[in-house]
């Protein structure tokens, strides 16, 4: 029983902090599409989204990091409502992280095609030293 009340508590953490970040708070594909945005990782879909919305799931904690940079709270905060509620909100937008869309391109490329941007990366930095 402790484990719903823990999602639902989270959900309306996530429902305000949308809100007072002047997103949808009530819109699953809203949040999917700014979420996507700033997640270097695999995209997230509508359906998890809904479910973290309708206090179903609580997202792994790198979602979690991402979710509570973006909307200016603790992770602690947004998790578990521990500490200081937050006032002010500051949301960042995919523009303060720079080059997010070079990582989102690299992050769905296969794993192969990743390790030579790696070694790609890993070259012209010897170079750059040189």
């Amino acid at each position: 029983m402790e484990a719903i009340k823990e999602r639902e508590q989270f959900s309306k953490r996530l429902k305000e902090t949308l809100k007072r970040a002047g997103e949808v708070s009530d819109s699953p594909a809203a949040l999917v599409r700014a979420f996507n945005r700033r997640y270097p990782g695999k995209p997230v879909t509508d359906y998890a989204a809904r479910k973290w919305l309708r206090g179903e799931a609580i997202p792994s904690q790198d979602k979690l990091r991402v979710l509570a940079q973006w909307l200016g709270v603790t992770n602690d905060w947004l998790r578990f409502g521990e500490g200081a509620k937050p006032g002010k909100h500051l949301v960042s937008d995919e523009s303060s992280v720079p080059d997010y869309e070079l990582m989102r391109a690299i992050a769905i490329l296969s794993e192969d095609h990743q390790t030579v941007v790696r070694e790609l990366v890993a070259a012209l930095r010897r170079a750059e030293k040189q």
